[in-house]
């Protein structure tokens, strides 16, 4: 199927469906998507994914949020969270024997979409918007023109793919769009554990970065290796 426009692509989804989910991230692709979409639904049903459950910094960005625009955003696990743990990532050999007997369950996204769908009493087939842009990469930009806009065999669809950099710009503008802290922080959105975000939360969010350690003990060694290069911070 090509790819329809992205305002197209809205319109076309909401011929089979009145509610859709969103995979809300906090970033400001997620907020321009929510944006978009917002007027063409009856409802916009929106959920996050973490990587590490109750982060404060993460909590305090959602709330603001759901203040800004009204809505309530349910929390779920990132597949990568189970994903990690199952493979030892960051973790101390005592860790391992309990975290084989936990027996943590592999998921991926379409699973979420069903739990989304049965926790909120959509239709099993309820498609899920997401921030996904062609401008972001040239494998994105080919994956799009190459298989459309709308994914009905995984359930999701992309509202704002073709949208630039101004075009975010210009919606935020118009209204009067406030995002999080993490692009003060960290330039970007939060979404792994690497150097990239465990520096400037160990020095920002330090209550978090303990919690983060109770998740991943070894975590630590991102930051040493850094420091030993470096110098500590």
């Amino acid at each position: 199927m090509a790819a329809l426009s992205g305002l197209e692509t809205i319109k076309e989804v909401r011929k089979r469906q009145n509610k859709t989910l969103l995979a809300f991230s906090g970033g400001k692709d997620a907020v321009a998507t929510y944006l978009a979409i917002k007027d063409y639904f009856d409802e916009v049903v929106p959920y996050y994914l973490y990587l590490v459950p109750d982060l404060a910094f993460v909590d305090e960005q959602l709330d603001m949020y759901e203040r800004q625009f009204g809505f309530k955003i349910t929390k779920l696990p990132h597949p990568s969270l189970h994903r990690l743990l199952n493979n030892f990532v960051f973790q101390p050999p005592q860790n391992c024997a309990v975290i084989e007997d936990a027996g943590l369950p592999d998921f991926d996204y379409t699973d979420i979409q069903a739990a989304m769908c049965q926790m909120h009493g959509l239709d099993k087939k309820t498609l899920v918007a997401d921030g996904v842009r062609a401008a972001d990469s040239p494998m994105r930009r080919i994956a799009i023109q190459s298989h459309g806009s709308i994914s009905y065999n995984l359930l999701k669809y992309h509202p704002i793919w073709d949208w630039k950099k101004a075009d975010l710009v210009e919606c935020f503008k118009k209204h009067n769009v406030r995002l999080g802290s993490d692009y003060k922080i960290f330039g970007r959105s939060f979404d792994g554990l690497d150097l990239r975000f465990l520096l400037p939360i160990k020095k920002h969010y330090p209550d978090d970065y303990k919690r983060i350690l109770e998740f991943f003990p070894m975590v630590d060694l991102e930051i040493f290796r850094w420091e030993c290069a470096n110098g500590k911070i």
